[in-house]
């Protein structure tokens, strides 16, 4: 399914915003107001979706406080752990024409959205936020990060994913078809969860897009450099060896 080619029932939203949310108490507030602020500005439906991922803070709590006075928010407690399981979770309960991956710290201004959104953008299956690509700008990255993400972009091109300079900017937008066609099949829980969507998506030939962002570096990240990214390269050769078993089938491949 092609962006321009989806549509809504009178009671489903256009858009879905999925916020997986992990001890995010000092950032999830004001993030909530300025997507409040932006949903009543909208013409169309937005539900939002915050999905809890055992947090040891206050912040179901907080996002439960919200949902109280904020008629478009719900709740999920995902009790398996990862950023990954949030989203697969999140996504899949989701019930927007239009389902869009956004990290809690709204490191990309929630205006940004429409850009995802037809009339602005149309003809693909999945829009990827990307820092690299023509017109993005980074705010405040330090050097090392940047480095970081570059050698791991590098690694994702050669034996995963390819074409794309910014596999892992942590904003993403897919059609509900393609949602219900691939979420099920991810088996990754952590931060490459993502890399592996965009790995299904091409192998069965869905049009992906990277749409260039404004993206601020903020200070209270949880990715630890040297250990994940070990880690994320690890996952690169899992997705490797899981394609080669036939672990991505579905049944109508089949």
């Amino acid at each position: 399914m092609t962006v321009e080619q989806s549509s809504t029932t009178p009671e489903q939203p256009l858009l879905s915003i999925v916020i997986p949310a992990y001890n995010e108490q000092q950032r999830l507030p004001q993030s909530l107001r300025q997507i409040g602020e932006f949903v009543a500005r909208q013409p169309y439906a937005v539900e939002v979706i915050v999905v809890d991922n055992n947090s040891t803070d206050r912040t179901r709590a907080l996002a439960e406080g919200f949902a109280a006075s904020m008629p478009c928010l719900r709740v999920l407690v995902e009790p398996a752990q990862g950023k990954g399981a949030a989203v697969r979770a999140g996504m899949l309960s989701a019930c927007g024409a239009y389902r869009f991956i956004c990290d809690a710290d709204l490191s990309m201004p929630i205006d940004e959205v429409n850009r995802f959104l037809p009339p602005q953008l149309t003809g693909c299956d999945v829009a990827i936020g990307s820092r690299e690509a023509p017109g993005a700008v980074r705010y405040d990255e330090p050097w090392h990060r940047h480095v970081m993400g570059r050698v791991f972009n590098t690694i994702v091109r050669l034996f995963a994913v390819h074409g794309f300079q910014d596999t892992q900017c942590g904003f993403k937008m897919f059609s509900a078809e393609v949602t219900e066609a691939l979420f099920p099949l991810q088996t990754l829980n952590g931060w490459s969860f993502d890399v592996e969507l965009l790995y299904l998506a091409q192998q069965r030939g869905y049009r992906i897009v990277e749409v260039p962002v404004h993206w601020t570096y903020k200070d209270n990240t949880r990715i630890h450099p040297l250990r994940d990214s070990l880690a994320m390269f690890a996952d690169v050769m899992t997705i490797r060896r899981r394609a080669r078993r036939g672990v991505y089938s579905s049944p109508r491949d089949a």
